[in-house]
């Protein structure tokens, strides 16, 4: 409804291998992406995706004035953070440096269970992430995040009490595209569908 531009519904976030090819607007994603989150944005937090620009930059101050007349940017990063409400050991990996889950079924006096690795070591596995949800130029039409290069950069806490989801908190870092299209694109782009396909 309108005004489109004003948007106000959850994103979902998807992740793959390095190099996984994105999907066209009007394609779902692929066998290669997970979900984050069994139930997509409806395991996520009342806070949703957060997508955030910081940036560090130096101000050049002559002694002549006392206002910046020059500035640098010395960093600037792409950050995806969102709370989990998915406790499945498949979403815990994402947390986990996605460690491996495995299965043990169940035998005789012997319940089955499934497993994972809580300990990350010193490789820090890198993802593709996409991060869907609604265009700002019209109803059912779709926006995209498109981050070729992340890693987890989270140090999730994990509270488990009476009446409150427990949540992961995760946080992603996008890394330098060193193959971008442009330098513009070094972290990734952001589409947004404006039109309808023709017939």
């Amino acid at each position: 409804m309108q005004p489109y531009e004003i948007i106000g519904a959850p994103y979902t976030l998807w992740v793959a291998d390095v190099g996984t090819a994105f999907p066209a607007l009007d394609d779902a994603p692929g066998v290669d992406w997970t979900k984050v989150g069994t139930n997509g944005d409806r395991n996520y937090g009342d806070e949703g995706v957060t997508v955030a620009h910081p940036q560090t930059l130096n101000y050049a101050r002559p002694a002549g004035a006392t206002g910046p007349v020059k500035a640098f940017r010395t960093e600037e990063d792409l950050r995806i953070a969102l709370t989990l409400w998915d406790l499945t050991l498949e979403q815990y990996s994402f947390a986990m440096n996605r460690n491996t889950v495995s299965t043990t079924a169940a035998g005789v006096g012997t319940a089955g269970y499934k497993e994972i690795g809580i300990y990350r070591g010193f490789e820090v596995r890198e993802f593709a992430l996409l991060i869907r949800g609604e265009s700002a130029y019209g109803d059912g039409w779709v926006g995209q995040y498109e981050v070729p290069r992340a890693v987890d950069a989270g140090s999730p806490e994990i509270v488990f009490n009476k009446g409150v989801p427990a949540g992961l908190a995760l946080e992603f870092m996008a890394m330098e595209d060193l193959e971008a299209a442009s330098a513009a694109e070094r972290f990734g782009r952001l589409i947004m569908q404006h039109a309808a396909a023709l017939p």
